[in-house]
């Protein structure tokens, strides 16, 4: 879903309720669409996106290209691996524009560099950490890049990581007191860090009654080689505008003037349900397969 209103403008008044809301193309049967992050180039919006298959069990990068109106103009899938793809957060850096998506089942962590925007891009190196939804971002003189371990199922959801490169391309350096934050309604990255009135905002999941509940913001006091000082700024939930889809928030990216979020409504699917089996065995398949990069 496309918000018509910065995400600046969001953190601010926090709540997203009365804002105009757009949305993006419906999945087909059996999929869902999740993880938006955009950036405008030559006045079209590129939105980025997981596309999750339930009969396979993985998840490709696909993007759609919106005009100013935000009249898709096409939706082309532009990342697909062996292993499951997901939050395909960007970075504009050195020149380039780079993609750091969730790679976990490959074993890493890789890094993706857009070698003819927005349709083709390549795997370039390796991020040797445990990294669940990497969300790096400059901060003083050196990069920080905030994560969840992949840990137990519990960790994934309530642990905050970081490490620190002097490049985007590294080396990274774990935080010593990693982890730096944990909290049992859930602390994964949920979108870019926000720059807002001197503060530095740092999007997490809630969990307390479901994955990717709602989004709770955490204001950034300081992070440093010592630690992690941070405090809650406020909670968003789904707006009234989403609706049936109001049983999660899980990713908050701003884009410019606009700002992307997925929502979600829970539902029991008899196909979907019939299939997890397979999608447990494809899992296990995945682990064990040569094609996980060393």
């Amino acid at each position: 879903m496309v918000v018509g209103a910065s995400v600046d403008t969001i953190i601010r008044r926090g709540s997203l309720d009365g804002l105009p809301c757009h949305w993006l193309p419906a999945a087909p049967a059996l999929q869902f669409s999740a993880d938006p992050f955009g950036i405008w180039r030559n006045g079209l919006l590129h939105v980025f996106v997981e596309t999750f298959d339930y009969r396979s069990a993985h998840g490709a990068i696909a993007v759609h290209v919106l005009d100013a109106s935000l009249r898709v103009l096409e939706t082309r899938e532009v990342l697909r691996e062996p292993w499951h793809v997901s939050y395909p957060l960007l970075v504009e850096h050195d020149g380039a524009t780079w993609m750091i998506p969730e790679t976990s089942a490959s074993g890493g962590q890789w890094l993706y560099r857009a070698r003819a925007f927005p349709f083709e891009w390549e795997r370039v190196g390796r991020i040797d950490l445990p990294a669940l939804d990497a969300t790096p971002q400059w901060i003083g003189d050196r990069w920080w890049m905030f994560y969840s371990p992949a840990g137990t199922p519990r960790e994934r959801l309530t642990h905050l990581h970081a490490a620190w490169a002097p490049d985007l391309t590294g080396p990274w350096t774990p935080h010593r007191a990693n982890p730096l934050r944990i909290d049992p309604r859930g602390v994964r990255p949920a979108g870019p860090v926000v720059h807002i009135d001197g503060q530095i905002v740092l999007p997490v999941q809630d969990c307390t009654h479901s994955y990717g509940c709602a989004i709770r913001l955490l204001s950034i006091e300081r992070i440093d080689e010592t630690g992690l000082v941070a405090s809650e700024r406020g909670l968003l939930r789904p707006p009234a505008a989403a609706a049936p889809f109001l049983d999660g928030l899980h990713t908050l990216s701003g884009a410019g003037p606009v700002t992307l979020i997925d929502v979600k409504q829970r539902l029991f699917s008899a196909p979907a349900l019939f299939m997890r089996p397979r999608r447990e065995l494809a899992r296990i398949l995945a682990r064990m397969s040569p094609n996980r990069l060393k």
